[in-house]
């Protein structure tokens, strides 16, 4: 039997670059594709981030540790959202985990700028908004998230009341229009955290997940959450 050992140097780079070659080919030997956390604030008036202290800290705890479990070149996007206008909309953190920003670092950072939503709009530094464009907000992100290159996760805190040209979701019998069925195709997940958080019937909070639950899978996502609360 003639074994690695016994085959001439040039030989011997033929073999491990044949080798090679056979590996890539086989099922799964291609790099998994990277994780990304994009993570939308809701600033609208209504949503009970902006001026509730223990609800923010709550929400915080919840995505601190989905963060420290990221690895090497997963990504973490933050936006805030409300308002059309995305001049009011100042908060932007993008981070890729490495050796200079590694996934505890991170975390901490996501976590104080979450729990600190409240702190940050009574001192002025953010603006508390009186309409709540999610969708407009969803739209623009999906021009630069690319899901067939990255495992995406959209995580909104909101109470997931579309307030603005597109829709009233307050209004009883509103409707979310039907979003391009393209528009996330293969993300994996749409989470709302605080789906029809300060309003005073359990009603609301069903018909509200029925529309986001329905809206999610025409626009692409692969599932969605929906938590009133956890």
């Amino acid at each position: 039997m003639t074994g690695l050992s016994t085959i001439r140097p040039r030989g011997l780079a033929i073999a491990l670059c044949a080798l090679g070659a056979t590996l890539l080919a086989l099922p799964g030997a291609a790099a998994a594709k990277a994780t990304q956390y994009v993570i939308g604030l809701d600033l609208s008036k209504s949503n009970p981030l902006v001026t509730d202290s223990d609800y923010a800290r709550k929400v915080a705890t919840r995505i601190e540790p989905l963060i420290q479990h990221l690895e090497f070149m997963d990504i973490v996007t933050l936006r805030t959202f409300g308002s059309y206008n995305t001049g009011e909309n100042a908060l932007r953190i993008d981070k890729t985990i490495s050796k200079l920003d590694p996934a505890e670092k991170v975390s901490i950072i996501v976590r104080e700028v979450v729990a600190g939503v409240p702190r940050l709009i009574e001192s002025g530094r953010l603006k508390a908004q009186p309409s709540t464009n999610m969708l407009a907000f969803m739209e623009n992100m999906a021009e630069v998230v690319d899901c067939k290159k990255v495992n995406t996760t959209f995580i909104l805190i909101t109470d997931g009341i579309e307030d603005s040209a597109y829709a009233r979701l307050i209004a009883k019998g509103a409707t979310l229009p039907e979003p391009r069925a393209d528009l996330f195709k293969g993300c994996q997940e749409l989470q709302i955290l605080g789906l029809g958080q300060g309003q005073s019937s359990p009603e609301i909070t069903v018909r509200l997940r029925e529309q986001w639950t329905a809206w999610a899978e025409k626009a692409g996502f692969k599932s969605f959450l929906g938590l009133n609360d956890w």
